[in-house]
């Protein structure tokens, strides 16, 4: 056999391995995927739904971070962009609310007006999308300052729930921890 043929049928060897290695890895990944997503004996079953990625799109991370970004600017008419004509909101007090954009804006304006100055740190954010309900959420959590015009400070830690549907926040759930 020439030497040009042995170096072919080499290659053809060497190929074929790494044609061959690459199917055991995509192998291993699945199994160690399903292996992740196979039931486990687990306490409790969750009853909205256990199947996330975080397949949400920057453009509906960009909407949920400008709202906080136009909140602590005063910004409500950049607010009122990025929310629906309907929300539903869990507040911090154990309210339910479903409100009208603009009845929602009427009492946000007039909460943002007694404050003269808003400062949030945004700590974290994750992306999470129910495969099993087809639903976006942006969950934040960030640490806030509010001044009021009468000099009272009031700092938080805050864990939200920003829901979204057609790139517009419909759900809106907020968790507090008063800072001391």
């Amino acid at each position: 056999m020439s030497m040009k043929k042995m170096n072919l049928l080499l290659l053809c060897g060497i190929f074929l391995a790494a044609c061959n290695n690459e199917v055991k890895k995509d192998e291993a990944v699945e199994a160690k995927a399903e292996k992740m997503t196979t039931p486990m004996d687990l306490p409790y079953t969750a009853t909205y739904g256990s199947n996330w990625t975080t397949d949400v799109s920057d453009a509906d991370l960009k909407t949920v971070l400008m709202s906080y970004k136009n909140w602590a600017d005063g910004n409500i008419s950049g607010l009122s962009k990025a929310m629906g004509d309907t929300v539903t909101i869990d507040m911090t007090n154990g309210d339910h609310l479903v409100k009208t954009n603009a009845e929602l804006m009427k009492t946000w304006t007039t909460n943002r007006d007694s404050l003269s100055s808003v400062k949030i740190e945004m700590v974290a954010w994750h992306k999470m999308y129910s495969t099993d309900k087809k639903q976006t959420f942006v969950v934040t959590w960030y640490d806030e300052t509010d001044t009021y015009k009468n000099g009272k400070v009031d700092s938080a830690s805050y864990h939200d729930i920003n829901g979204l549907n057609n790139g517009k926040i419909v759900y809106y759930g907020q968790y507090k921890r008063p800072k001391k």
